[in-house]
């Protein structure tokens, strides 16, 4: 470029105005975002693009994964431990479609992410060129938004625009796919970003006032009340006025899976976890319950169990940011749409204090069932192998629970759910609508580098590691620190579980031959161990909690050990089984 400083000032008037690439709008537009971070894997399509970042790689730090479903997963995780949106870059055909996944996993769980890909010249689409796919197709379900850019003008607009959806309401994955001659050819005119035009606000004076204090009356006089916690509450950041209301009136609190830390696990009011593997009292009590506050959360069949048998002598207060989930499943007796945080401040004034002392104590005597019908068993059998659950026992008291658990899907999944005592809001990220098996390794690559100030600590299954254990090759390239806890039964865990539950035993390809993950770890160059011996677990989880780089235990545990609580396919919550 030259200096143009030391042209004299009537050259200086007549300087054209400043070119810009499609693909350097691609880098200034996520400049103006804040973006410092970039997980992708170049290709054809994309080069552009990548070429452009060569000047911002000082600005914009770039991680080369191994495969695109890393990518998408780590800016998953990423997005989630930050708040902010996970940026993914990646090529035409192959490079886009390998995305599908995280795609629809963070649709499910409402990540927001942006992630931009190549694709051919526009004068090639619809001719089959090589790495063309039709994208837009392909990703529309699976996107809260995507476009196709063809021309290097849109590129401003259209991030902006990708950026604000991605972020705004219930957040979402964005897909802006952008033909190669966009990135290659210039703007017409100056690069301007109109990112700020696109600032969500959530009034509480678009509220309904008059269902703000019908709201505030059931809650008032309820005998019963229950209070369900969502995703929502930790997206909208309102785990302090869940706590403030909770305490004000008295009210014991359940988690879904995506909202466990919104509340802490060790307060008098925590009921436990909702769902087809959650505890015992909340799934026992619900149909007991007069009244059911659901916030964040949009009533699915893993928490619901049989609909029609689902609290039936409950009125239900729905608070939530999508129109859509409102009454999709459960009816609501009254509906307050919009942000969780903001409609508990409003509706705080409205209450006053109340006990429920002998309700409380309903929850304390299943709690009681539970820990020894299951619990104890689990965590004080010396002559057993070492469970799951113990190892996220121990693991919970020597982090005080305060690390943030990143899990993959399957029985170790619901063993961390269950037995890490989380005290930190923000601290447990899991694949939980889509139930994607390999996501917790890139995640919790993404989710480290988003939060160096946090441990973080991936818990995964034989299975789930082998999906996506290339990943580790991308934490040793970039020595992200890491901890790593595959826990290893040589089973597909919750298939060979359902198998001998509800197929007679019938163990059909899910017996697995594992190698020694510690032994792959180390040809990474990552530290690590095996314990096959109950009187070296602690010791070696001490030494993977002080590691000073990535780490990875690698656990012989039981392999036969079923996952309890459980409601059966098919049954209501109260007919929830302790063994």
């Amino acid at each position: 470029m030259p200096n143009k400083s030391a042209a004299p000032p009537e050259a200086a008037l007549q300087t054209e105005p400043e070119t810009c690439t499609g693909a350097t709008a691609v880098m200034r537009c996520l400049l103006a975002e804040g973006a410092t971070l970039i997980f992708g894997y170049p290709g054809g399509a994309i080069m552009p693009v990548y070429d452009a970042l060569y000047d911002y790689q000082h600005q914009i730090k770039h991680i080369l994964v191994r495969h695109e479903q890393g990518a998408i997963h780590a800016a998953e995780g990423y997005a989630r431990a930050t708040g902010k949106p996970g940026i993914v870059l990646a090529t035409s055909g192959p490079g886009a479609t390998n995305l599908v996944t995280g795609l629809a996993d963070a649709l499910m769980d409402s990540v927001p992410l942006v992630c931009i890909v190549g694709q051919v010249h526009s004068s090639l689409l619809g001719t089959d060129a090589f790495q063309e796919a039709n994208v837009m197709s392909i990703t529309r379900s699976v996107t809260k938004w995507n476009y196709q850019i063809t021309c290097p003008d849109e590129i401003p607009g259209i991030m902006a625009k990708a950026f604000h959806i991605a972020r705004e309401g219930k957040p979402g994955p964005v897909l802006i796919e952008i033909t190669k001659d966009a990135q290659a050819g210039n703007l017409s005119g100056d690069f301007l970003y109109p990112g700020g035009k696109y600032n969500p606000v959530y009034p509480v004076s678009a509220l309904a006032q008059d269902q703000l204090h019908a709201a505030a009356q059931l809650l008032q006089h309820a005998k019963q009340p229950l209070i369900l916690a969502g995703n929502g509450v930790g997206l909208s950041g309102a785990c302090t006025e869940l706590l403030a209301l909770a305490e004000l009136l008295d009210v014991p609190v359940a988690c879904t899976l995506h909202g466990l830390s919104s509340f802490p696990s060790d307060h008098r009011l925590y009921a436990g976890m909702l769902g087809m593997h959650g505890n015992y009292a909340p799934n026992m009590l619900t149909n007991q319950a007069d009244l059911i506050l659901a916030i964040g959360m949009r009533f699915d069949d893993r928490v619901t169990g049989n609909l029609s048998r689902y609290a039936l002598k409950a009125k239900i207060i729905h608070i939530e940011i999508d129109p859509s989930e409102i009454n999709k499943i459960v009816p609501a007796t009254i509906a307050l749409q919009g942000d969780a945080r903001y409609i508990l401040q409003a509706l705080l004034p409205l209450l006053h204090q109340a006990k429920h002392t002998d309700w409380i104590a309903s929850f304390h005597a299943y709690n009681e069932t539970e820990y020894t019908t299951v619990r104890q068993k689990m965590l004080h059998n010396p002559s057993a192998q070492i469970s799951m659950a113990e190892v996220i026992h121990r693991l919970s008291h020597l982090t005080d629970g305060k690390a943030l658990m990143v899990a993959d899907v399957g029985q170790h999944q619901m063993i961390t759910a269950l037995y890490y005592s989380f005290r930190t809001p923000g601290s447990y990220l899991t694949s939980g609508g889509l139930g994607t098996m390999g996501y917790a390794l890139p995640a919790a690559m993404g989710a480290k580098l988003g939060r160096q100030d946090r441990d973080v600590i991936a818990v995964i299954g034989d299975g789930c590691f082998q999906m996506t254990l290339q990943e580790l090759a991308t934490i040793a390239q970039y020595d992200i620190p890491v901890r790593v806890i595959v826990l290893d039964n040589n089973y597909l865990g919750m298939v060979r579980q359902w198998q001998s539950l509800f197929f007679d035993n019938r163990y059909s390809s899910v017996s697995m031959v594992n190698p020694d993950f510690s032994a792959v770890a180390g040809a990474f160059g990552i530290a690590s161990f095996r314990v096959t011996e109950r009187e070296k677990l602690i010791p070696a989880l001490e030494a993977m909690l002080t590691a000073r780089g990535p780490f990875l235990l690698h656990i012989q545990v039981a392999r036969e050990h079923d996952v309890f609580p459980m409601i059966p396919p098919g049954a209501a919550v109260d007919e929830i089984r302790l063994h």
